[in-house]
């Protein structure tokens, strides 16, 4: 095969696995939790607009947030229209980016090896559950990926292009959600030269063309948005960045040890093998130090690049699963580099890493296959259907532990590895996909909500979660009133509140009819119709009450 043909086909295989497992089944169920549908709607709002600066939700400036992520949402309905899958396009699209970067990234370095690390890179459960969300996670991680992997080209080639590239792609993963992006990578780069003793690679970095790159993409934004919202820093870096970070603001405390198992699992399937890896770079680089070969700081920096990231949020006081993202690239290249080494050795893989590695790549196929009993019963039945699933995970594992204990078995690691992984989405997308709709996602709510209502009133919600407010105000695109604020609609609208809750709402518009309309007995909730307040009818017909001149 040619230099040529291998190319094209590796591009073939690499598009054809992202568009399986970031593309495929995107509206499969509807947007899910606070953050999909009401960042889906601030891009709606502003696209209806034209408004490229200020992001708002329900007229009012919504602040938390840079840009990025709305700019290509705005993107994506311009095109397709808007739709939750639509909303969800811009996510797929980045980690696409970074899988492709991945790739070249390790042509350059490790030819050979480019599409092992691409597709693990692609294979990552982290990386394919932030594909497939409408939030500012996959844009951030991209980012971040990109630029450290531009630095690195950098540091070893001594070419300015890649340090522009390393600027440029800070300047996103600023856009994308605010200082954390050169923060981090900032950190991880001192760090690094501090370990190798090479601290003029940072004075090096201070490269005055890139710094100006950078803010020539960051400050457009940054100051219009603070010219057209003076409360714009207070909001943003005050509240939303240092406040989130030192305090519990927000209401998202978590244990000090909470992102290390959120980093395992978000390294599913390759979890074994990362941690494999990640204890034979330590030990390299304490019996090679001070002087590393390329190989060794290539680990060395990957290994740094994951762990600066788990150990600032571990402090943070506001803790949620999609902080640790950006480090998750570092861990796939981190398994591509130990499968690299040991082919070089012609070593089998060890029998208990082998195992090991089977067991947690095929353990994930039985929650998939159970999804709809879990969402529903929140726990596993013992039964028929458990049964099969847990037989099916066993057979694959050993079916694994058995193609790696062959004499070529790290080559086949990649493909082996893959094959549990799309399972598991396939299992996920066409089993699970009904039951998350019905039980997470307020898009059959709102339909069956829309088909009771001909006129289109306005709709309020009392005692319901933001998951479901924000998701109502998405599938509805219309603002809704919250009753328990005094947001109680004067005139004719919708009511939703959790079932049984009649009475209670009749006693909070005393005089005004109410009428139940039905049930969305999944979610345990109920939708009533109010009639207009007896003043606002009043005020209503009056003009009409006097004799007309």
């Amino acid at each position: 095969m040619t230099e040529r043909s291998r190319l094209v086909t590796d591009w073939l295989l690499l598009a054809g696995f992202c568009a399986f497992l970031f593309f495929y089944g995107l509206s499969y169920f509807g947007l899910i939790g606070a953050d999909e549908p009401r960042y889906a709607q601030i891009a709606r709002e502003m696209l209806a607009r034209h408004d490229w600066i200020t992001p708002t939700l329900g007229g009012t400036p919504w602040l938390e947030k840079p840009a990025l992520y709305y700019w290509q949402a705005m993107l994506a309905y311009g095109i397709f229209g808007v739709s939750d899958w639509a909303a969800r396009l811009p996510s797929a699209v980045d980690a696409t980016l970074m899988v492709f970067a991945v790739y070249f990234f390790l042509r350059r370095f490790r030819p050979g090896f480019e599409l092992d690390g691409a597709l693990i890179t692609a294979s990552l459960a982290g990386v394919i559950g932030f594909a497939r969300a409408a939030s500012m996670e996959m844009p951030l991680a991209a980012a971040c990926a990109i630029a450290l992997l531009a630095w690195f080209d950098w540091y070893e080639s001594g070419s300015k292009r890649y340090l522009a590239l390393f600027y440029g792609f800070l300047g996103f993963g600023m856009l994308a959600k605010g200082p954390l992006a050169p923060f981090l990578a900032a950190v991880i780069i001192v760090v690094f030269a501090v370990v190798i003793r090479n601290i003029a690679a940072v004075v090096r970095t201070l490269w005055v063309p890139g710094i100006v790159l950078y803010f020539a993409v960051t400050l457009p934004w940054y100051v219009t948005v603070q010219v057209r919202n003076p409360e714009f820093f207070h909001v943003f870096f005050l509240q939303h960045n240092l406040a989130r970070f030192a305090t519990n603001l927000f209401h998202h405390a978590e244990p000090v040890w909470y992102f290390v198992p959120v980093l395992l699992l978000g390294l599913l399937p390759w979890t074994m093998f990362v941690v494999a890896a990640a204890v034979e770079t330590v030990r390299a680089w304490w019996e090679q130090r001070p002087a590393l070969c390329s190989g060794e700081s290539l680990n060395v920096f990957l290994a740094i690049w994951i762990l600066v990231p788990l150990l600032f949020f571990s402090f943070s006081q506001s803790k949620l699963p999609g902080y640790i993202l950006p480090a998750l690239p570092a861990g796939a290249l981190l398994v591509a580099e130990y499968v690299r080494s040991r082919i070089a050795e012609n070593a089998r893989s060890d029998i208990f890493l082998a195992a090991l590695h089977s067991i947690v790549a095929a353990a994930p196929i039985v929650p998939a296959m159970m999804l709809p009993f879990i969402v529903f019963q929140h726990r596993i039945p013992w039964g028929r259907w458990a049964a099969v699933s847990i037989a099916f995970s066993a057979v694959l594992a050993i079916g694994i532990t058995m193609t790696l204990r062959a004499h070529a078995g790290i080559r086949m690691l990649r493909l082996i590895t893959l094959v549990p992984v799309v399972l598991c989405v396939a299992a996920i997308l066409r089993l699970g996909a009904p039951s998350l709709d019905a039980t997470l996602s307020a898009r059959l709510l709102a339909e069956q909500i829309t088909k009771a209502d001909s006129q289109r009133l306005p709709l309020a919600v009392l005692l319901v979660s933001r998951e479901t407010e924000y998701g109502l105000q998405f599938y509805r695109n219309q603002n809704i009133a919250r009753y328990e604020l005094g947001q109680v609609p004067s005139g004719e609208h919708l009511l939703v509140a959790p079932e049984g809750l009649q009475r209670n709402v009749e006693k909070r518009v005393t005089g005004r009819r109410v009428a139940y309309l039905g049930s969305f007995a999944v979610q345990g909730l109920d939708y009533y119709w109010v009639g207009e307040s007896t003043q606002h009818a009043a005020t209503a017909i009056q003009p009409d009450s006097g004799p007309k001149e």
